[in-house]
């Protein structure tokens, strides 16, 4: 059984430099890392010390509020370096690896025997439970909890977003075995949602809950479709996975072992050859920009993650634990003058009828990340909800995560909303205020004063 649904809210942002189908595997890369902002809430405590030898599945470190909770690493070789920040904070953990690809072994039951409890412990000590996030607060998974659904976005509607379809056609084995595991969790209620043109996953798939959507980004956002299938109320928990962490999940009950396979879309205007690379988690990111050229010698910023909701990092910095995307924008360090006038500056794109480039809003466009204003008034204008299909008032939360709120933030949906929900609002917001960062300190309040 599937359902449609129609989502009217939102905007879709067209810009240059889409990957194209075309997937070149990287090798090995030399130097790798686990970046400790990723874990949101994670205090690390180290299970090796630098210089010691490490297999690929081997645990790192572990979660000091949960013990259970186990990082693994990527690939076999060496901890060659902690890198920390104040107070002794732990930023990034380094690996340099080997070619022996010495590995970690589990031994796992059949699969008709597995029951919730010992696929969970075999979650935990593999190091695949950190692939699998909650909902309220977008953290981490308790295993001790008991989720109410499953949800998996097979499809990315952010600007430069992936095709996981293109990403799954050759993991659909792996996938459809994460999946069957992940029902014996959660029996009956793992959803799976994809858009109507993904003709290939909904063949695959259809023996499968599949949920059909359609309109403008955040259509793609798992949060929009928790939403609108199985909304989250107080005192209840939706865990939500990535398309591809669901494949190394289903491959590690084949064969036993860790294997953190990640398939990265290097895109945006300054790139001349968008593509797909297949790496391994953690990848450095010039190593995969060896294999890419740009356009000419501008100044451009790297996004972990979409444009909308992924970090600003330098090169020589890491691909995040949960990415599948590169975004490359121009730097937008340009004034322009008379900018507000609107015949002069019809190339910057806008959402509003001030500037005429709206009427060729849906072309592809060079986007670069200048901001064409500063940060003005914080006042009631009714533009954010244009952008967040929920049933909720946007600007009223956020007003009430600034002040810390706890009563009025869960009357007006904090627990259903993460901070990339927001990420359209961001870009079409008039007051420039940044509404993720926000939401993202209103939840951890909320985890502070209630858990």
């Amino acid at each position: 059984m599937s359902t449609d649904i129609r989502i009217k809210n939102g905007l879709s942002i067209n810009i240059k430099g889409v990957a194209d189908k075309e997937l070149k595997k990287v090798p090995l890369p030399t130097q790798l890392a686990l970046i400790l902002d990723d874990f949101h809430l994670i205090v690390p405590k180290l299970l090796v010390k630098e210089g010691q030898s490490i297999k690929r599945g081997q645990p790192i470190f572990y979660s000091k509020s949960n013990e259970k909770i186990k990082f693994v690493s990527p690939s076999s070789g060496t901890l060659e370096k902690v890198v920390r920040g104040d107070r002794r904070k732990i930023l990034e953990i380094i690996i340099k690896t080997d070619k022996k690809d010495s590995v970690f072994k589990h031994k796992i039951p059949n699969q008709d025997k597995l029951d919730k409890p010992t696929i969970v412990d075999l979650l935990l000590k593999s190091g695949c439970w950190p692939f699998i996030k909650q909902r309220p607060f977008d953290i981490i998974a308790n295993p001790d909890e008991n989720p109410k659904s499953i949800f998996i976005s097979c499809f990315d509607s952010a600007p430069l977003g992936v095709d996981f379809e293109f990403i799954l056609r050759d993991q659909m084995t792996e996938f459809k075995n994460g999946l069957k595991i992940l029902e014996k969790i959660c029996p009956k209620n793992v959803n799976i949602g994809l858009n109507k043109d993904q003709s290939f996953l909904s063949n695959e798939l259809r023996d499968f809950n599949i949920n059909f959507f359609s309109g403008p980004h955040p259509s793609g956002n798992v949060g929009i479709q928790i939403h609108h299938i199985d909304p989250i109320n107080s005192g209840e928990s939706v865990w939500t996975l990535r398309p591809e962490d669901v494949c190394i999940i289903g491959r590690f009950f084949l064969i036993g072992e860790y294997e953190a396979i990640r398939t990265i879309a290097v895109s945006g205007p300054p790139i001349k050859n968008p593509k797909y690379f297949r790496t391994i988690i953690g990848t450095k990111i010039d190593f995969v920009f060896s294999k890419i050229i740009f356009d000419n010698n501008d100044d451009y910023r790297i996004v972990n993650g979409d444009v909308l909701s992924g970090k600003s990092v330098d090169k020589d910095k890491f691909i995040g634990y949960y990415n599948n995307n590169i975004s490359v924008l121009r730097e937008g360090n340009n004034y322009k003058l008379f900018g507000w006038i609107p015949f002069i500056n019809n190339s910057v794109p806008s959402i509003y009828r001030s500037s005429f480039s709206w009427l060729s809003f849906s072309k592809p466009k060079d986007f670069d990340t200048n901001l064409n204003g500063e940060e003005r008034a914080f006042v009631v204008t009714g533009e954010m909800e244009k952008f967040l299909p929920m049933d909720i008032y946007p600007m009223q939360l956020v007003k009430e995560c600034m002040i810390g709120n706890i009563e009025k933030m869960e009357k007006l949906g904090i627990y259903e909303v993460a901070p990339e929900d927001f990420g359209l609002i961001d870009y079409a917001s008039s007051s420039k205020i940044e509404a993720q960062t926000i939401i993202r300190d209103g939840l951890d309040f909320l985890i502070k004063e209630t858990l």
